[in-house]
């Protein structure tokens, strides 16, 4: 099987969307001896944040002599993203090595697995044909029904925190997410948690004797610039220079440090891995003259993140061009943009679930923002680029990961 064939099989079986349940990888685990008991995990959920920390977790077992995988969604520029060895994304022929092995055990199937079950077990046979000593697993969508957990008995479970989002799979409430949320929690195994509601947090603490609040108040004497973040932590004499320019960075990274803590890390690796970090498209600077941004706030907690970190970045109003999809609050996302936005270019992503162009320049209009309409990234970056360098305003991107590589191509042609 070649790489470009395996790709294919994978996104093959996309049409059967998602359907919450552990059956389907249940019997494909089997079916593969259940290589996914005999490794070591560190699950993480969360509405927000779990690509941010489980980076920065990565990097802080690296440098403390882990030989660790990383498995991720959504993917920035290639699919390989998705699973990676000590930060080295799965090369094409191991890809293609691994979806050969696995696809004669899926299509046996009478129920065949989802696109995203056959990717969790891909990394699993993956990571322990790497023999990685620790895999670093993040959730997908929720917890308790995500293919992810049918772990058995991670490490650490960590849950960085509670907002609404998916609320047709997962419920209309942040304590019926939490539920859900709360569900990779399993008996006799650590838990640690990031921000939340009170009412999430009990949901957690319910759950488990063992859950643990991430203590914030350790952060201190934070500073952002466009170069990144700069804090101190209690209990760590050097300060931490983040490369992360986000407001909300540096609360990840205490999280991260947190579980590392957890784990016994020594804190020269976690002082030495948090600094080390970098994330593609978490209010990642593109170019400046005029200062172009990337962020993938794509729902309500996102998007106030970012919202948040402009306000005390820049003074007056920024440019934005943005795209979402349909299942968000939309109204709510332009409400918020409303706030740092003197003109808003809005695209429709290239996902079949995305939010029309015309329909989300309409929900900006409500809130007295002059906002266009675009048919392709290409024409909104024109635009927008252009305007931005005219008026010397910054030009942040904002809306799905899936958006990135759209609006970096299009940003390299146009600048």
């Amino acid at each position: 099987m070649t790489y470009n064939e395996a790709i294919e099989y994978i996104h093959s079986i996309c049409w059967l969307g998602s359907r919450p349940g552990l059956e389907r990888i249940t019997e494909l685990c089997n079916k593969m001896d259940n290589i996914q008991d005999k490794m070591k995990f560190i699950h993480i959920a969360g509405t927000n944040g779990k690509g941010s920390t489980s980076s920065m977790l990565t990097n802080i077992l690296v440098n403390a002599g882990y030989r660790v995988g990383t498995f991720t969604s959504p993917f920035v520029y290639r699919f390989n993203e998705r699973m990676a060895v000590n930060g080295k994304p799965i090369s094409d022929d191991d890809l293609a090595h691994i979806i050969e092995v696995i696809k004669p055990l899926a299509d046996s199937m009478d129920d065949p697995p989802t696109e995203f079950e056959l990717i969790t077990a891909a990394g699993f046979l993956y990571f322990y044909e790497q023999k990685c000593d620790i895999v670093v697993l993040e959730c997908g969508m929720g917890g308790r029904l995500d293919s992810t957990n049918i772990i058995k008995k991670p490490l650490l479970s960590v849950i960085t925190g509670i907002a609404l989002d998916h609320t047709a799979f997962l419920g209309d409430t942040v304590e019926k997410i939490a539920k859900e949320k709360a569900g990779i929690i399993k008996e006799g195994c650590p838990v640690i948690y990031g921000s939340m509601p009170e009412s999430c947090a009990k949901i957690i603490e319910d759950t488990s004797s063992l859950a643990r609040p991430c203590d914030y108040s350790r952060l201190r004497d934070v500073s952002l610039s466009l170069n990144g973040a700069f804090f101190y932590v209690t209990g760590y004499r050097k300060p931490f220079k983040l490369k992360l320019v986000g407001g909300y960075q540096p609360r990840n990274a205490m999280l991260a440090i947190s579980c590392a803590e957890m784990l016994s890390i020594d804190r020269e690796a976690i002082h030495k891995g948090i600094c080390e970090t970098t994330w593609p498209a978490r209010f990642e600077v593109l170019s400046s003259e005029p200062t172009v941004i990337y962020d993938g706030g794509h729902n309500p907690q996102g998007v106030d993140a970012a919202v948040s970190t402009v306000q005390e970045l820049f003074e007056g109003k920024i440019n934005i061009l943005s795209g979402v999809m349909a299942d968000k609050d939309y109204d709510y996302i332009a409400s918020r943009i409303a706030l740092i936005a003197d003109k808003v270019y809005c695209v429709t992503p290239d996902n079949s679930r995305s939010l029309p162009a015309d329909k989300y320049a309409e929900a900006f209009e409500k809130q007295g923002v002059t906002a266009y309409a675009f048919e392709s990234m290409d024409k909104a970056m024109e635009k927008a680029y252009s305007d931005s360098k005219k008026e010397n305003r910054p030009l942040l991107g904002l809306g799905s990961l899936y958006m990135y590589k759209e609006f970096v191509d299009a940003l390299e042609k146009h600048k």
